[in-house]
């Protein structure tokens, strides 16, 4: 029998029955991502970088700098190692900008493959554009708009929306490009940037979308915006803010001495001297193209790669209930009872929420698939540890208020209404979104309480809402499983849908 979480096990399914890892050799870092399966939603299970700047000065002498070489091939030396540790079934090795316009560059690929023992691709702009939009959708519900790769040597543009990517282009305005063609003067960049900008019409479709802003500059550049505005969430991940703000911000950073902004600790030395660039060209991006946002994905390049390889048909799931039914394999005392409480709620939600959406639908199911992750912990800490668990998992496809909202969900399936703690990020939720997490929370902790999480049960015990009042029924078998607790936890979900409740034996 599988073991929970591994292919075989309810639900989930992986091309792989162990890790799988990418080796993305960049312009500014090596850096050697393992992942548990190659699944739709694999969870990074190691990750690390070497900054080599393989991309310094590349534009001005048009080879790879020696001492980044060095630097390089030890990296991959030992990532060569830990691969072999990990028991790595499938390396994906991907060289980008540095490596494709450095003279030196096909004597270097030589050598990566012999030291790694795998093939290498060496990506063509618009190939790189592609995996990163790939990326961008396999990590994303449902994104809109135009994302941008920004990496030491090029930048990647490329179209997504409605699960399909455009046609991509890539621009030499990373930032040790950028750096060097500018002689390290911000004012010199600038034209430079405005000029590659304006030639680039597909800018202009992210008018009133999003900015999908990919690479570790961009990201350094959200988390010390994070920091500055006391976000209260220290994920990347599905980090969104407006463009205005954000471009002010980016014109603040072209200006401050990088070295006294909050959070600057959490930024390597050697990327800090990049961020001024950085914002540089995210600025004019976000300021030509009129977008209305900027949202951060951590999910690009390599993440396409391993998209890429997929199957249509898993391409085509969520990876969220994949992630999330992940976290059902390996935590629930019965697994199977997820799809009974799913199916449970989608009968009560029929009758309650005959307009649900979409949306609202897939995060109750979600709801319900980690519904058990906290089961082991203390009585008296399982609301606070189940609401924690989610705020920080490694879930993908998933926003910030989606994380809040399903946080304040677990936290009301062990503790009800009581909150002697409250849960963390409620302040990213409205106050009716807040009720609806509770009730939910509610709703899910009477039918613990009816199946005590087995399966087979709930589709014999059925809830519903009729003539103003939520009706619970128990067949006769079960009569003896009303008591003044499961009243007690009807009375608590009724209270947070303004209902009459009634439990019905038949």
């Amino acid at each position: 029998m599988p073991r929970p979480g591994q292919p075989g096990a309810e639900g989930y399914r992986s091309l792989t029955k162990g890790p799988v890892a990418v080796i993305d050799i960049g312009s500014n870092s090596v850096r050697l991502v393992a992942y548990d399966l190659h699944s739709r939603a694999p969870v990074p299970m190691f990750n690390e970088k070497s900054l080599c700047g393989l991309g310094r000065e590349v534009a001005v002498t048009g080879f790879l700098p020696q001492d980044g070489l060095e630097q390089a091939i030890a990296a991959l030396k030992r990532f060569r190692v830990l691969c072999d540790l990990m028991r790595v079934e499938k390396l994906y090795v991907l060289a980008t900008a540095a490596a494709r316009r450095a003279l030196n560059g096909p004597a270097f690929i030589a050598e990566v493959k012999d030291i790694l023992r795998s093939d290498v691709t060496v990506l063509a702009g618009s190939e790189e554009a592609r995996l990163a939009a790939l990326g961008v959708l396999a990590g994303n519900h449902n994104p809109d708009g135009l994302a941008g790769d920004l990496g030491g040597g090029s930048l990647e543009l490329i179209d997504v929306a409605q699960g399909q990517v455009g046609e991509g282009v890539s621009l030499e305005l990373g930032g040790l490009a950028l750096r060097d063609a500018a002689g390290k003067s911000l004012k010199k960049a600038g034209k430079i940037v405005l000029e590659a900008l304006s030639g680039v019409p597909i800018i202009r479709q992210a008018a009133g979308r999003d900015i999908i802003a990919i690479g570790g500059t961009w990201r350094a550049i959200a988390r010390l915006h994070m920091a500055k505005t006391g976000y209260p969430l220290n994920v990347l991940h599905g980090y969104v803010a407006d463009a205005r703000p954000i471009m002010e911000f980016c014109q603040d950073l072209q200006k401050v001495d990088i070295d006294t902004m909050p959070a600057i600790s959490e930024i390597s030395k050697e990327r800090r001297p990049l961020i001024a660039y950085g914002a540089l060209v995210l600025e004019h991006l976000l300021r030509m193209s009129g977008a209305a946002r900027l949202a951060v994905s951590t999910s690009g390049v390599r993440e396409g790669m391993l998209h890429s390889a997929l199957p249509p048909d898993m391409q085509a799931e969520d990876p969220l209930l994949v992630g999330a039914r992940a976290f059902s394999d390996l935590h629930a005392r019965d697994p199977a009872h997820a799809d009974d409480l799913i199916a449970w709620t989608d009968d009560f939600a029929r009758t309650a929420f005959p307009n649900e959406t979409p949306e609202a639908r897939r995060i109750r199911h979600a709801a319900c698939l980690i519904s058990e992750i906290a089961w082991r912990a203390n009585p008296d800490y399982r609301a606070e540890e189940a609401s924690r668990m989610i705020c920080y998992a490694a879930l993908g496809a998933i926003s910030h208020r989606e994380r809040a909202f399903l946080a304040s969900v677990q936290h009301a399936r062990y503790e009800g209404l009581t909150e002697n703690t409250p849960p963390p990020l409620r302040s990213l939720l409205s106050l009716r979104e807040i009720d609806s997490a509770r009730a939910l929370g509610c709703l899910i902790r009477v039918a613990y309480n009816i199946s005590a999480g087995q399966r087979g049960v709930l589709a014999k015990t059925p809830i519903s809402v009729e003539g103003g009042k939520i009706v619970q029924r128990l067949p006769d078998a079960f009569a003896d499983l009303s008591n003044e607790r499961l009243i007690g936890r009807l009375k608590q979900t009724a209270k947070m849908l303004s209902l009459d409740f009634e439990v019905r034996l038949v």
